[in-house]
């Protein structure tokens, strides 16, 4: 019967490797055409790689817990030349007449001889990090010789920033790295999840830029007490970030990115919300969320937000958005400088409610309100100081009149 191979899909854009998770088959077992067979995780999600027709397992290569490149042959499948016919499956050892007579690149990609399919493709991940201690100090400047070594091990500038260095105005030779991965061999150490690696990779990105927060004390009350009046609840968080859009979409050179000489302006007010996941974060993005009042963007977000904690978001739910709202005050944190995305200038952090006295003229005593704290991490080459304050200003403003948000 004709065998059809089971490979690492492409997952994304820019998304060039992916780690087992779990396998939902063994040899033996009978599937059916797009069943979820094996679990993946990428560096931004967890995913499912499908069948391309129905059949039976013949074969395993994938194993748990390891990393393969696109286009990995992870097993293959036995099937019929009816469901072969039916749905277009690829076939191994299949050589077409067009193939013999060079078709095109597309369908030779498919349609390969088994030898083409060789053990599937064990890969290291593509970031990768090291553990230093603190109060040490080393110098800038990286030797060809050094930077090659580091190349080798996966490092970065940072990763050896603490390092001791014995060369010429504290530099840090190759003989000195190598020195301190001998003496931290033996620490207890774990493997960084894709996740992990991934964050690490969008925060080094982000920090090349001057970044600055600034932070305004805000009533919640008006927005407290709307809410309770709602069935379902729309989530704090929503609030905020609608005010942020509908003040972002009122000045949006706010929200643009400098690209050489231009500020480049948002096409669309999508924002993004970044929610805690095991071992990392990540940001669903809503869209056009100027145009639509809380009530409406209730049942995305909180589809988006629970497929973020299921880490099932597909590609275009994360991509796309301009500027991102964190909720740590969910952890009691009273204040924070959340760092934005690399291709965000961005991002709003909500923290934690107070109950606090405020003096009221009105009856001439103390009287208790709810505060938090907004604060606003932005790349200081678009936005200054004054223009992030005006626009922290706009959104307390927009959140005392939640009946319009």
């Amino acid at each position: 019967m004709p065998q059809v191979p089971i490979i690492m899909p492409q997952l994304g854009e820019s998304i060039a490797e992916a780690s087992i998770v779990r396998l939902n088959i063994a040899v033996g077992d009978t599937v059916v055409a797009d069943q979820e067979i094996i679990e993946v995780e990428t560096n931004k999600a967890t995913m499912g790689v499908t069948t391309l027709c129905g059949g039976t397992v013949l074969e395993i290569r994938g194993v748990e817990g390891e990393n393969y490149a696109v286009g990995s042959l992870l097993g293959i499948l036995e099937a019929s030349e009816e469901e072969i016919a039916r749905t277009g499956a690829p076939v191994m050892g299949d050589k077409t007449e067009e193939s013999e007579k060079g078709a095109e690149e597309e369908n030779l990609h498919f349609r390969q001889t088994e030898q083409s399919y060789e053990e599937p493709k064990l890969i290291e991940p593509s970031v990768k990090g090291l553990p230093v201690p603190a109060g040490m100090k080393g110098a800038h400047y990286i030797s060809p010789r050094m930077r090659a070594r580091m190349d080798e091990l996966g490092l970065r500038g940072a990763d050896i920033s603490a390092i001791a260095g014995s060369g010429a105005g504290g530099r840090v030779t190759v003989e000195d790295l190598e020195n301190f991965l001998e003496y931290i061999h033996k620490w207890p150490h774990t493997t960084a999840s894709p996740m992990r690696l991934s964050v690490a990779d969008a925060m080094l990105r982000s920090w090349s830029r001057p970044l600055a927060s600034v932070g305004l004390p805000v009533m919640l009350d008006a927005v407290l007490e709307h809410r309770s009046r709602q069935n379902p609840k729309p989530g704090l968080t929503l609030y905020v970030l609608r005010a942020f859009a509908i003040a972002l979409a009122e000045e949006p050179a706010t929200a643009g990115f400098l690209i050489g000489e231009k500020i480049v302006h948002p096409r669309a007010f999508d924002i993004g919300v970044a929610v805690q996941v095991e071992d990392g974060v990540m940001v669903p993005v809503l869209r056009n969320v100027d145009q639509h009042k809380v009530p409406e963007l209730a049942e995305e977000y909180g589809k988006l937000v629970d497929e973020a904690r299921t880490r099932r978001l597909k590609p275009d739910q994360t991509s796309g958005g301009i500027a991102t709202v964190t909720n740590f005050g969910t952890f009691g944190l009273k204040w924070g400088t959340p760092i934005p995305l690399p291709n965000e200038t961005l991002i709003l952090g909500l923290a934690a409610g107070i109950k606090k006295p405020k003096w009221s003229d009105e009856v001439n005593a103390f009287v208790p309100v709810t505060e938090t704290e907004l604060c606003l991490t932005f790349d200081h080459r678009v936005v200054d100081g004054g223009g992030a304050g005006l626009l922290l200003q706009r959104i307390s403003e927009l959140l005392q009149a939640p009946e319009k948000l």
